[in-house]
């Protein structure tokens, strides 16, 4: 079939060594004598979707092959889908299979961004021959510590996930009664959230039995094993060393779920391979890059955030594929948007909080100018690089499973439709799933609340962003979250001014010391917690407040914690837990604020 300046011969077929045959799609180009670099993508979202052929066609009338593939078990490939499970071996047969294509020229790049990260950063991680570059958006690096879960705790965008998949599974695409089911579900889907865990054989996933399967396996997963270490697709901490020394570019968001997983890749395998390694960080949420959006949820940052991302990757494989001049090279190693300095009023048109922000180049992350500077917890409220006193009163209050605090914006990736993700003012309304109100997250009283005075000049944070918690329960096991929020002053549009949300993470108590070996708590004993937040890049302007959200939940970004001790995604019973949170001079709780000197 030709297209423009473009062939495409579809549904060829790529026979493993197990027998599946997974379809892809070829697209040449026409009239250009070859053979060509090859760019691969592997997807589960379908190799017809309107975004993967525009961006097929548009890299072959540029001089390369490229080929979509759906991954094993979705639309036109056979097998059976376990999401994330294969694609590391699949991924290398694929490449090996392209390699010896008469249109190839023996080099392969891959593209891809989500789960087409996945199937990129698992296949390199079992250095393939053939291998030639690759450009990763918002990938993983472990499942485990830094996606699926967080903290120990599950992310329920995963539970929204397989409900989504399930839909275009291939038994619903093959059965009318099967894609009623899913259809019937996923109109439900947010009355199923208040009722999880899920349990087996009892959800709407049953009629897709692979999908519940997964669903309850990395639900009821809690410990850091071998489900996560030996899968290549779910985790590469141990295999760094292995990966292949191709040039990489890694390309990510600070408002994206796997913001912490592409600087967590960039650290490692810049200093391990001679690459060459780049890293972008754009203000981003998850599977917006790729769309050269200027906003995050209901932040807006300015008409220089988009990327331009298929010339920017067009750029790239230029560069490093066929030794082209085009600046990609010639740049320091990495590129990040720092937020801020917009007038903090409502943007015409859109009505979006205009935060802007500007790009700037580094030599390294983290950047080595950073000056890791404490903000401590203060008793009645306050955020001070002051020590707090000797012998300060602790902070309290009751956590309720029943009732936990929702979720407003955030790095989320799915289901944005049942809770949007990005920036977002911390209050409720139609757009937060379980508010009752519209009154601010402070107004809880589950939720404490510390801030600076207004800051007298800028402070920039850049890195990664940490809370230090001494804090004690009456239950066995239990959660901490912290959440990190730019406070805008009043003004016209915003009279109660703005709660900007920055970065969040939580803790689940029983793996506080270890992601392997889980211990309970013994009631009323205090623990030392670490929150790790995701990285980021913000100016908190002066005149603005830096403030501090403690509290146990932040739902339903994150499944709720029964504070019983019972067993992960088993456990029906629950009972509230009265937290105590420590700030004094022995027992400093603080946030770790990487600061960068002006």
């Amino acid at each position: 079939m030709l297209i423009g300046n473009v062939t495409c011969e579809r549904n060829v077929p790529v026979r493993l060594r197990d027998g599946t045959r997974l379809a892809a799609d070829v697209y040449l180009p026409a009239g250009v004598p070859g053979p060509w670099p090859a760019i691969l993508e592997r997807t589960p979202y379908d190799k017809l979707n309107p975004g993967l052929v525009l961006s097929a066609r548009y890299f072959a009338s540029h001089g390369y092959a490229v080929v979509l593939q759906d991954v094993r078990g979705r639309y036109a490939s056979e097998g059976e889908w376990y999401p994330f499970g294969n694609e590391g071996p699949d991924g290398v047969e694929t490449v090996a299979w392209a390699r010896g294509q008469p249109w190839c020229d023996g080099r392969v790049a891959t593209i891809g961004l989500s789960y087409s990260s996945c199937t990129q950063t698992s296949l390199a991680a079992l250095d393939p021959p053939g291998l030639a570059a690759q450009f990763v958006s918002q990938g993983f690096h472990n499942y485990h510590t830094a996606s699926m879960r967080q903290g120990g705790a599950f992310e329920m965008r995963f539970f929204l996930y397989a409900f989504m998949m399930a839909l275009t599974s291939r038994e619903a695409m093959a059965d009318p009664a099967t894609r009623a089911a899913m259809q019937q579900a996923w109109s439900e889907v947010r009355s199923w959230l208040r009722h999880t865990p899920p349990k087996a054989g009892l959800t709407p996933l049953r009629h897709v039995p692979s999908y519940e399967r997964w669903l309850l396996d990395v639900w009821q997963h809690g410990d850091y094993d071998e489900y996560w270490s030996s899968r290549p697709g779910y985790s590469i901490e141990g295999l760094y060393d292995r990966h292949a020394d191709v040039p990489l570019y890694l390309c990510g968001g600070w408002y994206d779920s796997y913001a912490r997983s592409t600087v967590t890749n960039y650290v490692e395998l810049s200093r391990r391979k001679r690459g060459p390694v780049r890293l972008v960080m754009g203000p981003w949420i998850h599977g917006t890059a790729n769309l050269d959006l200027s906003y995050a949820g209901d932040a807006d940052f300015g008409p220089d955030a988009p990327l331009g991302y298929d010339l920017f990757r067009l750029r790239w494989f230029d560069a490093v594929l066929k030794g082209a001049r085009t600046g990609m090279l010639e740049t320091p190693p990495v590129q990040i948007f720092v937020m801020g300095g917009g007038s903090g009023r409502r943007l015409p048109g859109s009505g979006r909080l205009d935060v802007g922000g500007r790009w700037r180049f580094e030599r390294e992350w983290p950047l080595a100018r950073t000056e890791p500077t404490p903000f401590y917890l203060q008793p009645g409220g306050g955020l001070s690089r002051r020590r707090p006193p000797s012998g300060a009163a602790p902070s309290r209050y009751v956590f309720d499973p029943r009732d936990p605090v929702p979720t407003i914006g955030g790095n989320i990736s799915v289901g944005y439709d049942v809770m949007p993700g990005g920036g977002f003012d911390q209050r409720g309304g139609p757009h937060v799933y379980g508010a009752r109100d519209r009154l601010p997250l402070s107004a809880r009283r589950d939720v404490l609340v510390f801030s600076t005075p207004p800051l007298e000049d800028d402070l920039e944070v850049t890195g990664t962003v940490a809370v230090k918690l001494w804090a004690a329960s009456t239950a066995p096991d239990t959660d901490f979250t912290a959440k990190l929020i730019d406070v805008y002053p009043p003004n016209g549009d915003y009279p109660d001014g703005y709660e900007l949300n920055i970065g969040d993470s939580i803790i689940r108590a029983r793996y506080r010391a270890s992601r392997t070996v889980p211990e309970l708590m013994e009631p009323g004993t205090v623990y030392e917690f670490t929150i790790t937040l995701y990285p980021t890049s913000v100016v908190f302007q002066a005149g603005h407040r830096i403030r501090v959200h403690i509290s146990s939940s932040n739902f339903p970004r994150f499944d709720i914690n029964p504070n019983t001790g019972g067993p992960l995604g088993l456990e029906q019973a629950m009972q509230t837990a009265v937290q105590t949170v420590f700030h004094d001079a022995e027992r400093p709780s603080h946030v770790l604020l990487p600061v960068i000197p002006a």
